[in-house]
């Protein structure tokens, strides 16, 4: 009796597999609407709300709360998307079948990462183009650019922190603690309001908030920054990303 053979099936390349798991990813969130029109549509309904009716047509607070708005458009999708998300992944067991899975230990992470900067680059960009419409902010092709790669380079330090957070806490604690964290980083590192209309020590303690100095970088490319070297705010971004993925890490490793 002989036998039947089979061809046997092509083995996935490395890149395709970082691919269907960057796009799955994608997809998962986006077809979550309590993700992504929160995610979206916050950020800019405040920057409406702020930016454009209540300044009564001051161009300059227009771009002024455009980048700040910017940037706490972009932290939203590193922290809820590595801390909201993670956390649901440990709590239903999904992350422990990832890892028995014949995948690349990086590929989920990756993709969460490409997620999270498809995600700021829509709000750059919306932001962008309510602040040139609505208003009135100009800014030249160099500096949109510019913004829009500070938008996009500037959710790591947030994903980073996700990541942390969404590996200390359980899945259905974890919307309350990134909103815990989310919500008065930006209103300490002035991200709704300029520090000049807050109390003083305010102003004082910004420093010690990573937004703040992804705020200063936004900042500075509408002229409208703090003063300082722009390697100074990147070099303490760097540093503050690299503690929170040792630490998260550390604690994954243990999990």
């Amino acid at each position: 009796m002989s036998r039947t053979t089979f061809p046997a099936l092509p083995s996935p390349s490395l890149a395709g597999i970082y691919l269907r798991e960057a796009r799955y990813e994608w997809l998962r969130l986006l077809r979550t609407p309590a993700f992504s029109l929160p995610t979206l549509l916050f950020p800019v309904m405040f920057y409406l709300m702020f930016g454009v009716l209540l300044n009564r047509g001051n161009a300059q607070a227009s771009t002024y709360l455009m980048a700040s708005y910017t940037v706490f458009g972009v932290m939203g999708p590193g922290l809820f998307g590595f801390g909201v998300s993670l956390a649901m992944d440990r709590e239903r067991g999904l992350l422990t079948l990832k890892r028995a899975l014949p995948v690349p230990t990086m590929a989920p992470l990756l993709a969460k990462l490409v997620m999270a900067m498809g995600f700021a680059l829509c709000i750059g960009v919306l932001l962008l183009l309510v602040g040139s419409t609505l208003g009135g902010a100009v800014l030249t092709a160099s500096q949109l650019a510019r913004l829009l790669l500070v938008a996009v380079l500037g959710t790591l330090p947030f994903c980073a922190l996700g990541l942390l957070i969404g590996s200390l806490v359980k899945g259905s604690a974890a919307p309350a603690v990134v909103n815990l964290v989310y919500l008065p980083m930006a209103l300490l590192s002035g991200l709704w309001l300029p520090l000049t209309m807050l109390p003083a020590l305010i102003g004082k303690l910004a420093p010690l908030w990573p937004a703040w100095h992804l705020g200063q970088l936004a900042l500075k490319v509408v002229g409208m920054d703090a003063g300082g070297s722009a390697w100074l705010h990147i070099g303490v971004l760097a540093v503050f990303t690299v503690a929170c993925l040792l630490l998260a890490q550390r604690r994954l490793q243990r999990a």
